[in-house]
């Protein structure tokens, strides 16, 4: 009973703030590399790419923050 862990919780904080639920988690390097991923993401969206790279990497880390 003490030991209960609530996973949707920091899958909840990172789909509306990516990275903010592995902060949470304790991995804070892991956020760090989310945010060094989007931030180009953002500078790839110039070339259209950036959209969808965007996109998987923004789904995947709420996939991690709700799993791990």
């Amino acid at each position: 009973m003490g030991n209960k862990r609530t996973y949707g919780v920091p899958a909840l904080l990172s789909f509306f703030i990516p990275g903010l639920g592995q902060i949470i988690k304790g991995e804070l390097f892991k956020a760090i590399g989310i945010w060094v991923v989007l931030a180009i993401c953002f500078i790839l969206q110039f070339i259209l790419i950036g959209y969808l790279l965007g996109a998987i990497v923004w789904v995947w880390q709420i996939y991690d923050a709700y799993n791990n």
